[in-house]
């Protein structure tokens, strides 16, 4: 009897333990029952337990082990078998070694083996195997009846976590026993993010586990989609989901950024002398082994942040260095974000012309059956007029006197205009201004072609460290937003050269009826075009203000701080002793040594407005000296800045007041009655025109009727002079419900998802971008209701 239980306990079936003693009724009908007392019972049928949850775990966890999809689990079963299933094999040779023995505390008088004594040796046992059972049960997904219909039952994440939770259970025999269990998930999972940020490699397929790992590889994103040469590259997302608890949002984009890092360094072919710096794998890889389990979020949050520092001090700096980046950003604020007004105006100018063009065809090819194919927006024209740009750019830089424009040049290689014809499916990783951008919003991109257009950059090699897709799509857009302005207010300013419409010259003295004629001519029509010029001088404000308040404000405000951040430049605004000690980004300028040397006089083509007293930077920067002068203990690596920029970006998204439908919508319906305001002006003119000579000289036009035109044409400009006004009015009434509205404000203030975002990274006091609070909702409410 007892070698048949002693042989059950080890883990082999016994059909008299399991069949005939697990049943403890007093009423059971067998032989083998009847014999034994109930107290005899109870010990056997905790012995057919014990004996029944062995059988158990050892089948289900070699089966966990051998055809789990996550390595984590399958480490843990193997841990349940290799430590506590060999333990209690182990304590079974053990209480037989001492039966044999005749020990004392296992055999009574008269070689009698009391039951009692036998099972309990393995009464700490069964709470632990129970626990052990919960353990495999979990890693299938047994017991949670919510994940019973997930393809997958469970991921190293969630048994980490749940494994840590059981730390805290108050039994010391369960915390031991997941102490074991623990170790063995993250020793686990420690190895494939070793792989990853030492090697960048992702778990492979034959091994399992590489859907399981928090990184996961994507379709790669073209580098040119405009034909630049570069072929598809592979890029990575991190899935929060698969991060175990104790590591921060933060070490996981630092975990992503370095493994990313890494194959872009091989994906460009770099050769390993240019790594030769990041010799010291070995220590990193013995600080990784020297952790504790369980993993502590503190420490393994330094020794990520450690390598993170180091991949970019023996690497990453020699690949792309502080001046690139910063020509970089220089490049995305004077034409992304119009810092050259003059751009704007070349490319809205080069727009309508081809518009007018296209027109003219159609006008031309009404009768054929090509007049669809003549109006229809192609990606030739759209590259064409960016071209033209170009040159009018370079012509207005050579009357200037200012010679030759690096900046220029390389705006000239890099930007790409082109069409849109299926919205990007850019993952927005948590941007709440992305996010916004992505919604239904309004198409700025529309009115500048009468079709989606976006300006693109092809981004310069190892630059997309730092610059991500979705941030050049927010630039796009961004963009879209402020050449939509820009083209509205320079449409009606351009009214005011329709001279025959805005004035009449008095006839001389002494002038016949044919003077008087014109003269009333001339006063009926200037009383008709009244209200017209009242409702543009109006918007014409209104854009003035806007677009004053949204540059010299918010874009200029933010980039100075920004760029002194990049550079490295101390601001403290509150302590007048670094004040003394440290130039502040009013008086910077990046890279120009002649700053101080060069003629103001040089530059007055360069209007540079700003929001404070402080005086502009008289000059267009470029990056290469102050990036070689910044301290390199004041430097930042590659994912600070990646993640100061898109604070910045998302924080200008915001402040540009994009992210708010209720003002953009009335927006953009302003500015297409602008459009049409615009067009019926243009084409009263032309009217007006037509009919003077028709009646001045007998000229006949090819209009059927220009009085009925005339007319019709009137009441179309009055109804969009109308909606003009109440456009005006109701972005303004937008305006005044954002400046009380509550959440609006906090958010404007910096207690919005990226600051905490910014929080979660741990990094050091001045370290971290901080965006400055400029700008302010009053002051252009107080210009905007002062003008009207």
């Amino acid at each position: 009897m007892l070698h048949e239980i002693l042989l059950s306990l080890s883990g082999h079936p016994s059909p008299l333990l399991t069949a005939q003693l697990s049943n403890t009724e007093p009423s059971s009908s067998s032989a083998s029952a009847s014999a034994l007392s109930p107290s005899e019972r109870q010990l056997l049928a905790s012995a057919a337990h014990l004996s029944d949850l062995h059988i158990k775990l050892s089948k289900h966890a070699a089966r966990v082990a051998a055809s789990h999809p996550s390595a984590v689990c399958r480490a843990v079963a193997t841990a349940v078998q290799s430590v506590h299933l060999a333990a209690l094999r182990r304590k079974v040779l053990e209480v037989e070694a001492g039966i044999l023995r005749y020990d004392a505390g296992l055999v009574g008088a008269y070689g009698i083996v009391p039951l009692t004594a036998v099972m309990g040796e393995f009464q700490p046992w069964t709470r632990r195997l129970e626990w052990l059972w919960e353990v495999v049960r979990f890693l299938e997904g047994e017991d949670d009846t919510e994940d019973r219909s997930r393809s997958r039952p469970c991921w190293g994440a969630r048994a980490i976590d749940r494994l840590r939770a059981e730390l805290q259970s108050g039994y010391h025999d369960v915390q031991e026993a997941a102490q074991t269990l623990v170790a063995a998930a993250e020793t686990a999972w420690l190895r494939q993010v070793s792989a990853w940020i030492f090697y960048g490699r992702l778990p492979s397929a034959d091994a399992g586990g590489e859907e399981d790992f928090f990184v996961h590889a994507t379709g790669g994103m073209t580098a040119a989609a405009e034909g630049g040469g570069r072929e598809e590259e592979e890029d990575y997302v991190a899935v929060a989901e698969l991060l175990p608890a104790f590591v921060t949002p933060a070490t996981g984009r630092s975990m992503l950024f370095i493994g990313r890092s890494l194959n872009q360094i091989r994906a460009r072919s770099t050769t390993l002398s240019t790594a030769s710096g990041f010799h010291n794998t070995a220590a990193k890889l013995q600080a990784v082994a020297d952790l504790v389990s369980p993993l502590s979020s503190a420490s393994f949050t330094g020794v990520v942040r450690d390598i993170r520092r180091s991949l970019s001090r023996d690497i990453l700096e020699q690949i792309l260095p502080l001046s690139e980046v910063m020509s970089t950003m220089q490049l995305l604020r004077e034409f992304f974000l119009l810092g050259r007004g003059e751009f704007a105006t070349a490319i809205t100018h080069e727009a309508d012309e081809r518009v007018r063009n296209r027109w003219r065809r159609a006008g031309r090819d009404a009768a054929g059956s090509s007049s669809v194919d003549s109006v229809a927006v192609k990606s030739g024209e759209v590259s064409a007029a960016l071209t033209r740009a170009w040159a009018s750019l370079s012509s207005f830089e050579q009357q200037s006197g200012t010679g030759d424009d690096a900046l220029l040049d390389r705006a000239r290689e890099l930007l790409r205009l082109q069409l849109v014809k299926a919205r990007p499916d850019i993952p927005v990783h948590s941007r709440p201004g992305l996010v916004a951008l992505l919604a239904d919003g309004p198409p700025f991109d529309a009115l500048l072609f009468s079709a989606p257009v976006t300006l693109a950059m092809r981004l310069p090699p190892a630059v997309d460290m730092v610059l991500s897709p979705s941030d050049m799509h927010v630039y796009g857009r961004v963009n879209a937003y402020f050449v939509a302005l820009r083209r509205a207010h320079v449409r009606l300013t351009d009214l005011w050269r329709l001279t025959s419409l805005r004035r009449h010259f008095p006839g001389p003295r002494g002038a016949g009826e044919h003077a008087r004629e014109l003269r009333e001519r001339w006063s009926a029509r200037a009383e008709v075009l009244r209200g017209m010029w009242t409702t543009a001088s109006a918007a014409v404000f209104f854009l003035g203000e806007t677009e004053a308040y949204f540059q010299t404000e918010v874009v200029e405000g933010l980039w100075r701080g920004f760029r002194a951040w990049l550079a490295g430049e101390a601001q403290h605004e509150d302590d007048e002793a670094a004040e003394d000690a440290v130039p502040t980004a009013d008086a910077m300028d990046i890279g120009d040594d002649e700053y101080h040397d060069d003629d103001a006089s040089q530059h007055q083509h360069e209007p540079r407005p700003i929001a404070t007293a402080a005086p502009p930077p008289e000059s267009r920067p470029t990056t290469s000296s102050s990036a070689a002068a910044t301290p390199r203990r004041n430097r930042h690596d590659q994912q600070t800045l990646a993640t100061g920029h898109a604070v910045y970006l998302d924080t200008l998204v915001h402040r540009l007041l994009l992210t708010q439908s209720t003002y953009t919508r009335p927006l953009h319906a302003l500015l297409v009655h602008i459009d049409q305001l615009a067009a019926h002006v243009h084409r009263l003119h032309a009217l007006f025109a037509a009919a003077d000579l028709a009646a001045d000289s007998g000229v006949l036009s090819s209009f059927s009727s220009e009085e009925e035109e005339a007319g019709a044409t009137l009441r179309l400009l009055r109804a969009a002079a109308g909606g003009v006004r109440a456009a005006i009015d109701e972005v303004v009434a937008a305006l005044e419900g954002l400046s009380v509205d509550e959440a609006f404000l906090q958010a404007w203030e910096g207690e919005d998802a990226a600051t905490a975002w910014l929080e979660e990274e741990l990094l050091a006091p001045g370290e971290a971008y901080r965006p400055a609070r400029v700008g302010g909702l009053n002051r252009l409410l107080m210009q905007l209701k002062f003008g009207s």
